[in-house]
């Protein structure tokens, strides 16, 4: 920004009619490349770029435009421009798949002009960038640095998808503001510096309801052949040769020339004195539009009636270009000519003819190729809003706590009320969470925007146009704008709020106020425990419960109505209430619900529903807490099929057939599970061993130096090398004495030379067989052999060790990083490669 005024540079730029938004919500336009001089020239009649040289015609493939682009940049900063806030790049793309790319090189080159908006993005990192382009943008072929045809998403995310948060979503823009209909792809990147702060959804233009064509058009003056409005220039009649006008005369609305009964009537052409009929591969030549319905889409040939859609309802004309600006909402302050519009409409018709048969075409052209206006204003207003409000740290926010006693209800509430308006939505969330004096008692952690955004893109699509949802435990409502945004286009949302929290609701209704709730949605505030909480069945449950233990009286009466009897986290409660009440349910749960005992049985009743997707996010969802979570995604009325793998720390996502990842015959849920995996689990004898890990050894009761008393080793996972080598390290090592030992049940292996030893909690699992005394404290697994007798020979160990092996082990367990431990659920990886020598001068079974 520079004095307070964001910056944008616009790419592929037309004739500027979508990035006039930006300039409409006081954007600086730093600089603008367009290839055609004729398109370029019309942005400077609208005064585009302060800088003359801000306009730059010429080939972006070409250095010196690039460079031509960076020394515009160049000269913003020195003005005091901080940094580019927005790149705009609507390059040309031909879609088709990637399979067709053979027969389509040409056009495969063609869309590669977007790899080059994609270098520029790079280079000139900007805070946003927004891609509009074709429905089929995003899967459409390209070709990658290499030179290797990928799909450009594939390409995007690759290049840009370490610095951004991005969204890709296929609008039809008519329901997003535009006056007619136009189903295209807009991508918007957000740098992940904000992610904390605002969402890539959270700037995709807002759902409306369509408008008729009436309702855009008409209004306007009806015109006779070769008529100028008197009162405006740019609406007039566009005169075409006077035979083909008995061929649109008499057509009702909706009807085309090709339905005419007489041959003479329909659009043909005269050859060697016979009528030929013209072809029409489309239905929408030549056919008279409808009033009451949306507008067509807006296309470059919309100068005649041979093209789709361009016969005006009523007159016998192709529609004028203050109509089809109309509906493609570019508003009467643009100028597409460098004269004002009283003295154009002054001129005499001969005047005006010699005018219209210089500009219209290109006039015409740049309409049917541009993004309406009113997409990009709104993408510019909310982008400007975000950055011109305060901009807030976690230490900016602590302090503010501390210095207002915000932990104090009533002072919170004050607050809150007095910046509504100053502070964003999502940093009076976070106040609020960490103002929030119960907030470790009630596990009540800040759910960060990008695993929101990951969470939008994978939930249901509701087919009912009323529909009702719950979140159960909404904390300073972090989903709310989420919700808002993804189920917009439904007549009727009941959306019920349920937080065990009474000023949880109380700070949620001062955000969530009449200005903030959208029209459609109605909302009730529940203050109750939700397992207390009665209520219908519903559409979808969707939150992020709080992970609490939960024991006593509390739990015995949780656990009548649960199907796992072992669950002591509220979380797993909440989720099997859920599944029974809802028909789609999403919910952020901790990691370990994959594969650890506990959540045994949840697995087994989760799998008689269809998981649509499983969404890892590791440790990065929440800020600040060392715990990994996951969201599912269930379809509650579906059996399974398919389940969307989706891994924010690894970058990837794949689909899986659901009972390959679930499989009966592996000890838990493998969601990573391929070819590698089972290459390697066929060759593997696995479930040999049982597990022992000790829980009584502490740092209170052992040593870090040998003495009299402290004779025996206590032997540490640190202590265990790759080889299988035991080493000391001076200052970790420790050591315990005879008589503590002697009550401990770990005392049972201090000579058992039966078993094998695991560091716990790594990805680099090793094996090494006992010897006599010693013993171990948690860190490290005991594994005893199902067995007796069971002698695995050194190679058998070093396998374990090797690199094919711990690549198979991450998988196994599931990229897992704080969920590592060996219990008697992991241990079963621990097993025998049946092809080595299980020992020592014999072979395996």
């Amino acid at each position: 920004m520079i004095q307070n005024k964001p910056t944008y540079i616009s790419l592929f730029s037309s004739a500027g009619v979508g990035c006039y938004g930006f300039k409409l919500e006081g954007f600086e336009c730093i600089a603008t490349n367009e290839l055609l001089e004729k398109r370029l020239n019309i942005q400077k009649i609208n005064k585009k770029c302060k800088f003359e040289s801000g306009y730059i015609a010429a080939d972006i493939k070409e250095n010196t435009t690039k460079n031509l682009i960076y020394d515009e940049i160049k000269k913003w900063d020195k003005l005091g421009n901080d940094r580019v806030d927005v790149v705009i790049a609507t390059p040309p793309c031909q879609g088709m798949s990637v399979a067709n790319h053979k027969k389509k090189d040409k056009e495969i080159e063609r869309n590669s002009l977007i790899k080059e908006s994609v270098d520029l993005i790079k280079k000139i990192n900007p805070r946003f960038f927004v891609f509009e382009n074709v429905a089929a943008f995003w899967k459409t072929g390209c070709l990658d640095k290499t030179g290797c045809v990928v799909t450009i998403g594939e390409m995007i995310t690759e290049e840009l998808g370490g610095a951004y948060l991005i969204h890709n979503e296929v609008l039809n823009f008519k329901n997003y503001g535009s006056n007619s209909s136009r189903t295209r792809t807009l991508v918007i990147g957000v740098d992940k510096k904000f992610s904390d702060d605002i969402s890539a959804i959270e700037l995709m233009p807002d759902y409306t309801v369509e408008k008729t064509l009436f309702e855009v058009i008409g209004n306007m003056k009806s015109l006779n052949w070769g008529e100028y409005d008197s009162e405006d220039f740019f609406h007039s009649f566009r005169t075409y040769p006077r035979h083909m006008l008995p061929w649109i005369e008499h057509l009702e609305e909706g009807q085309s020339a090709f339905n005419n009964k007489s041959d003479e009537l329909k659009p043909h052409r005269i050859v060697n004195g016979k009528l030929v009929i013209n072809k029409s591969k489309n239905a929408d030549k030549y056919t008279r539009q409808t009033y009451n319905k949306v507008a067509p889409c807006i296309h470059t040939r919309n100068d005649q009636m041979a093209s789709q859609n361009t016969v005006h309802p009523i007159d016998n004309r192709v529609f004028s270009i203050r109509e089809l600006m109309r509906m493609m909402t570019i508003p009467d302050s643009f100028k597409w000519l460098d004269y004002d519009l009283s003295y154009l409409n002054q001129l005499s018709v001969v005047e005006k003819q010699k005018i219209s048969k210089k500009e219209e075409m290109n006039i015409r052209q740049s309409i049917g190729e541009a993004v309406p206006t009113t997409i990009f204003q709104q993408i510019a207003a909310k982008i400007k809003q975000f950055l011109l409000l305060p901009k807030l740290t976690y230490r900016d926010i602590k302090e503010i706590i501390e210095e207002n006693k915000l932990d104090e209800n009533d002072k919170l509430k004050k607050y809150l009320y007095e910046n509504k308006n100053r502070l964003s939505l999502s940093t009076l969330s976070m106040i609020i969470e960490y103002a929030n004096a119960k907030r470790q008692k009630n596990s009540a952690y800040f759910t960060n925007k990008h695993i929101i955004q990951d969470i939008f893109e994978n939930l249901p699509e509701l087919e009912a146009e009323e529909i009702s949802i719950i979140e159960p435990s909404v904390g300073s409502g972090n989903f709310l704008p989420f919700i808002f945004k993804k189920y917009a286009n439904k007549k009727l949302v009941n959306l019920t709020l349920v937080d065990i929290d009474e000023y949880a609701i109380e700070t949620l209704k001062i955000l969530y106020d009449e200005k903030n709730i959208p029209s459609n949605f109605k909302i009730r505030f529940v203050c109750d425990d939700y397992m207390d909480y009665r209520h219908d069945k519903v559409d979808l449950i969707i939150g992020n419960p709080p992970f609490s233990k939960i024991s006593g009286s509390y739990r015995n009466k949780l656990l009548k109505n649960n199907f796992n009897k072992n669950s002591t986290n509220l979380a797993e409660f909440i989720l099997e209430k859920a599944i029974s009440s809802a028909r789609y349910v999403s919910m952020i749960l901790p990691k370990t619900i994959l594969n650890t005992p506990e959540f045994k049985d949840t697995r087994d009743l989760l799998i008689t529903n269809r998981i649509d997707s499983i969404i890892d996010f590791g440790e990065n969802g929440f800020k600040g807490v060392l715990v990994e979570t996951i969201n599912l995604v269930i379809d509650c009325n579906q059996t399974p099929m398919y389940t969307k793998i989706i891994s924010t720390t690894l970058g990837v996502s794949i689909n899986q057939k659901s009972k390959y990842i679930f499989d009966d015959n592996l000890p838990y849920w493998i969601i990573y599970r391929n070819d590698f995996f089972d290459e390697v689990f066929r060759k593997m004898k696995f479930g040999i061993f049982d597990v022992f890990r000790d829980r009584q050894i502490t740092n209170g009761n052992t040593s870090l130096n040998r003495t009299d008393k402290y004779q025996i080793r206590v032997l540490k996972s640190r202590n265990i090398l790759d080889t299988g080598k035991i080493v000391t390290i001076e200052g970790y090592d420790s050591f315990i004495d005879i008589e503590t030992v002697s009550k401990l049940t770990v005392n049972k292996f201090f000579n058992d030379t039966g078993v094998y030893l695991t560091p716990n909690m790594t990805y680099k699992p090793r094996i090494i067989k006992k010897d006599k005394g010693y013993i171990v404290n948690g860190s490290v697994a005991v594994l005893i052999p199902k067995e007796e007798n069971l002698n695995l020979n050194q190679n058998q160990l070093d396998y374990i060790s090797s690199d094919e092996f711990r690549k198979f082990y991450r998988i196994a367990r599931n990229y897992q990083t704080r969920s590592l431990n060996v219990d008697k659920t992991s241990c079963y990886w621990f097993g025998v490669n049946t092809d080595l020598k299980l020992e020592d001068g014999g072979k395996n079974d």
